[in-house]
This record gives C-alpha cells, structure tokens and sequence, in this order.
C-alpha cells in the first residue's frame, strides 16, 4: 500500500510536473523552468522524478554558486508561498533529506497516494514499473542499493561529476536507436486498486498521453521539458482543479510559460 498524503482543505488548485532535467547545458528550459516555479498560483506543486539530469550528492550545494544551488534556491523561494513535494526519478535518486532542507521541499516515498478532493490519485515517477526494460531494472537495483551509493558518495565530487558526465553521455547515445519503454500495464493497474485510487500520474517515458484503465481508472503521463526555441519544444504542466459544486475535478495541460 503506496503511503498517504491528505490534501490541505484549502487547496483548489494542485501542479504536477516532471522530467525536467535541469542541467547547466540546458538554459532555456532551466529559465522557463525558473519562470514558473516564480509564477505559478498553485496552492501544492508535485515534481515526480528527474527534476535534475543527474544529481551526484547533496554535497553539490556546499558551493553557493553551483547550478544546484541555484535551482535549489529557486525551490526554496517557491515552498515559501506553496508546498513543494518531491519524488526521485532515474536520473536524481541521489536527492537526500540535505537538498529537502536546503530546498524545504518534502521528498515523498514512490509511490505515494494522493487524496484531493476526495479523488485517490497514485503518485509515482514511473521508471520501476517500466519492467521490459530489463537491463534498466538491473541497473536500477544496483544503484538503489545502500552500499552502491555510499560507495559512490565517498569519491571526490569530481570524479562523481565525471562518472555522471560518462553516463549522460552513454544514455544520450542509447536514445538515438531506442526508446523508453512503457509503464506495464498490468503493473499499473494493480497499483491503482492496490491503493483504492481513480487516476494514475507519472513522468519518465517521455510519452504524454491519457490511458483509459479498467474500471473507469485512468493513467495521466507527463511530458519531459526539452526548450531550445524550436518548434520540437516540449514542456508541460498538468493542472488538477477542484470545482466548487461537485467537487470533481478539472484536469488541464498547460504551457510552463502560460501556467500561472
């Protein structure tokens, strides 16, 4: 059973974003990134997983002016008006209780059932429950592993920059000749009745679409953000809003640069 968070009474409106991959390569999207975080007139802002391209250790913010910093800062200025909820995705796993102070950002358990406007939604980033990809859930269980990753924190920052910068590289090649896979299915709705839920949400497969489950169920997948200026850019934010009478919900996909 995925863990439980009860939405504030006050909330009327709720933002779920993912896959941004904030890297120092990729300005355009940091800065509409930046834009919204300042924007936004969320009452709660979910981040489901790979917030960041890679995250080497919460001890990339010991420097004031690191990139991580600086986005941290930007997270910080945002859970100063609204609460910001944080899930680890593929590529920022190494996210620990050190960035959520810095961040005063809450990280939550993957999944976690979110309970908004009597509506049970299932929150998770996706990539466990990717189960044909079968070399990633390898991959997958070694690095979630405590002793990998203390083994990994205790080099140099730099050779952790560096190894991360190899695995960038490798996972930019990979993309040229193949795709994520998908959620499983079945994996999916088992979670749903698992946790009584109505609605899956989830990023990592780069695929936004709107799945129609079994018993009226539905799985919502996020877009990733990939701003360059181009016509193939791609971002989104998607928006649930309680309506006053009935309670339901509105479910919206917005432009990040409109989504205020």
């Amino acid at each position: 059973m995925p863990v439980e968070l009860i939405a504030q009474p006050h909330w009327r409106r709720v933002d779920f974003i993912s896959d941004l991959h904030l890297h120092s390569s990729e300005l355009q999207t940091h800065a509409v990134w930046a834009r919204y975080m300042r924007d936004t007139k969320a009452d709660a802002l979910f981040i489901l997983g790979d917030l960041f391209e890679v995250w080497v250790g919460d001890d990339t913010l010991t420097d004031a002016q690191s990139f991580e910093s600086a986005c941290v800062s930007t997270i910080r200025s945002t859970a100063a008006r609204i609460p910001v909820y944080c899930i680890v995705g593929n590529r920022d796993f190494l996210l620990s209780q050190t960035f959520s102070a810095a961040a005063q950002a809450q990280l939550l358990p993957d999944p976690t059932t979110l309970t908004f406007a009597s509506h049970r939604i299932v929150l998770t980033h996706g990539d466990a429950w990717c189960v044909d990809d079968v070399d990633y859930q390898a991959f997958r269980r070694t690095v979630r592993s405590a002793d990998w990753q203390a083994n990994f924190l205790k080099r140099p920052l730099p050779e952790r920059r560096a190894i991360a910068s190899d695995i960038r590289l490798q996972s930019e090649k990979k993309k040229e000749v193949a795709s994520y896979a998908d959620v499983d299915h079945s994996v999916a709705q088992e979670a749903l009745a698992s946790a009584d839920a109505s609605y899956l949400i989830h990023g990592h497969t780069h695929k936004p679409a709107t799945h129609e489950m079994e018993h009226g169920t539905q799985r919502w997948v996020l877009s990733d953000w990939h701003i360059q200026g181009k016509a193939s850019d791609r971002a989104e934010v998607l928006r649930l809003e309680r309506q006053p009478i009935s309670d339901s919900l509105m479910w919206t996909r917005l432009d990040p640069h409109n989504a205020c």
